[in-house]
Order: structure tokens, then C-alpha cells, then sequence
């Protein structure tokens, strides 16, 4: 093989790119413990304001989520912003990670008030 031929391919996908191979840094460990929610109830925000909830079945690297029986929880037609109670059955469902925002679990979940809102009359400073 030529030179050439070497300079040419350099850089075009033949190195590991990414951090892989070659001696590279180690692979950083996720912050998400992932596996510990696998079989359990989640429920999972979306960029857009899209809420789901369903047994965790699989995930990636990249925080792609599997989820069975999978329920969207609908927004109020007035106030796109706020969820209702209802929900719309999905079933199972592939939720690509760059729309993830949060995970969490179901059990233990509970809505607390927003410490940041301004009470009527009060000043927040």
C-alpha cells in the first residue's frame, strides 16, 4: 500500500474517533443508573412538554428508552404547559435520548410546590 492511500483514509472514519480504540481515555460510566429502574414504572419528560409513563424495558448509551405499556399523559388544550390526569394508552414505545429530559420512578414520585413561584402579594427578590 501506498502512502497516498494512507492519507487519503486518515481522518475518514478508519480511527477510532469519539474517544474509542487507540489508547484513548477510558469510557466515562454513565451518571444515569439506568439499570437500576429496569422492570419498574418510570416516568419520563420530554423536551416539548411530552410526559410518559411505563416499565422501563431497555435503554442505551445515548438514554434511548423501551417502554411497555406506555400511557402519554395529555395537556390541557387551555395551558399547553400543564399536564392533566388523562392519559392516552401507547403501548410500546421507543423514545429516541436527545428528547429526554428526565427519568425518574414512579414509586416514591410526589408533586411538591414550586419554591421559585411568587406568592400573591410577596416580593421575590
Amino acid at each position: 500500500m501506498s502512502s497516498h492511500t494512507n492519507k487519503r483514509t486518515q481522518g475518514r472514519g478508519g480511527g477510532g474517533g469519539r474517544g474509542q480504540g487507540h489508547g484513548g481515555a477510558p469510557k466515562k460510566e454513565s451518571i444515569l443508573e439506568l439499570a437500576k429502574l429496569m422492570d419498574a414504572t418510570v416516568r419520563v419528560k420530554c423536551l416539548g412538554g411530552r410526559e410518559l409513563q411505563g416499565t422501563l424495558r431497555g435503554y442505551d448509551d445515548l438514554v434511548n428508552l423501551v417502554l411497555d405499556d406506555c400511557d402519554e399523559f395529555i395537556r390541557d388544550p387551555e395551558d399547553m404547559q400543564r399536564v392533566t390526569d388523562e392519559t392516552r394508552k401507547l403501548g410500546l414505545v421507543v423514545i429516541r435520548g436527545t428528547q429526554v429530559s428526565l427519568v425518574s420512578p414512579q414509586e416514591g414520585m410526589e408533586e411538591i410546590a414550586n419554591p421559585f413561584l411568587v406568592q400573591d402579594g410577596g416580593e421575590e427578590e
